[in-house]
């Protein structure tokens, strides 16, 4: 019997009719011969209501309690799911993280799974049942509840899949698959009907809200087999797989967009080596995640280092790169919300010439400005004033032509 783990998001349980869906599917895939074990995130908004209720009572929420607030969410998704396969004929038990044994590090609110335990899992599975695991949670070493962050289902899902192990984890969603680019920024995006780990690792760092990045990172390293689909139909979706030698045929396989991302810039700071150093050495103090970094040097012989981070961390990086500036003898610090990154992908573009100086082309054509620019073995990121992102998106999407069946840098 094939082990398959399912793991259903908020918006395909966002009520008791979606609920009795998904429940009707997980039959469906019993039904099949199969073991099967879901994962499932809070009801529809529910995460977001629990956070604003958090900063209603306290300006600045500890994580231990922000922790312990959020993680209700998905306890109600659990039990429901299993009520409804109840109603409907199917044995089936639900259990929190810390019940199967999610072990994570104790960084609340953007905790890191450290373990998981097949064996609770395994003894109801050989019982016939079907095991509901909430997810998004887990428990530290020294036994307080953790959350692993938003998306952190995903992460869920695919640890359980290692630990199992499963023959497939599939990740259910309210879109088709894995597109060329957001549908609802570009209305002629393709969904690709497989991608590779490293390109959907990309794809997720770039901004693509489809799968959470740790989770792809965890399924890349133990070699689990996604296949991202919709909740809604009966669609095959986009399976998420090793490279192969199709893949490389293609120059760009897809475009993505990052809007929760901001500018830092320590202006005139001395050219001498260690200051860099000193500036993310206390960033990374803090947990803070740098993106895009720009180092430039001036006539006069001062740096100005530029630097990305989330729009979340805005505040406290500011405030870090401020102090450090002021000890460096910096002669200012500038911010900017207003910036969003847009980065091509594909694994073609190892061995294609000519993609930046086609995308460039493409957004100076536009006459969109290109403030930083990021490169890697399969990525090109630019970063472009918010007000203008998506259009640069559909700039960059038909300078390569995603929307064709034929895409453009395919070899003969």
């Amino acid at each position: 019997m094939a082990i398959i783990v399912q793991k259903y998001g908020g918006t395909s349980v966002a009520n008791a009719d979606k609920i009795k869906r998904v429940a009707a599917r997980v039959a469906r895939t019993k039904d099949q011969g199969n073991k099967v074990v879901v994962v499932v995130s809070a009801l529809g908004q529910t995460t977001d209501e629990l956070v604003a209720l958090a900063h209603q009572v306290a300006k600045e929420p500890s994580g231990r309690e922000f922790d312990m607030l959020v993680s209700t969410g998905e306890q109600v998704s659990i039990a429901l799911l299993a009520m409804a396969l109840h109603d409907i004929g199917y044995d089936a038990i639900s259990f929190t993280g810390s019940q199967v044994g999610i072990v994570t590090d104790s960084s609340h609110t953007r905790a890191r799974i450290i373990s998981a335990d097949r064996k609770r899992m395994m003894r109801e599975l050989d019982k016939d049942r079907v095991v509901i695991v909430a997810g998004f949670q887990g428990v530290s070493e020294g036994q307080e509840i953790t959350t692993l962050g938003r998306g952190g289902s995903d992460t869920t899902a695919v640890a359980l899949a290692t630990v199992l192990p499963a023959d497939v984890c599939e990740i259910y969603t309210d879109v088709d698959g894995v597109f060329t680019a957001d549908p609802r920024i570009v209305p002629n995006a393709r969904k690709m009907p497989a991608v590779s780990y490293d390109e959907m690792l990309e794809l997720a760092s770039a901004g693509a809200k489809v799968l959470h990045l740790r989770a792809v990172e965890l399924a890349k390293n133990y070699d689990v087999k996604l296949h991202v689909r919709s909740s809604f139909t009966e669609e095959e979706g986009t399976v998420v797989v090793a490279e192969t030698q199709e893949m490389e045929r293609v120059m760009i396989g897809g475009v993505s967009l990052d809007k929760e991302e901001a500018k830092l810039s320590l202006a005139g700071v001395p050219d001498v080596p260690g200051i860099a150093a000193k500036l993310f050495t206390a960033l990374a103090d803090c947990g803070i995640n740098v993106d895009m970094i720009v180092q430039s040097v001036g006539e006069d012989g001062l740096n100005t280092i530029s630097f990305t981070v989330t729009k979340s961390d805005l505040r406290l990086a500011l405030q870090i790169t401020e102090k450090v500036g002021a000890e460096l003898g910096a002669k200012r610090v500038e911010s900017d919300p207003g910036i969003a990154k847009v980065s091509a992908v594909g694994a073609g573009m190892r061995s294609h010439s000519g993609v930046a100086a086609k995308m460039f082309r493409a957004l100076g054509d536009a006459g969109i400005n290109i403030h930083m620019i990021s490169t890697s073995e399969i990525k090109l990121s630019c970063v472009v004033d918010e007000s203008r992102a998506e259009e640069a998106v559909q700039v960059v999407h038909e300078a390569f032509k995603l929307g064709t069946l034929t895409v453009e840098g395919t070899a003969e």
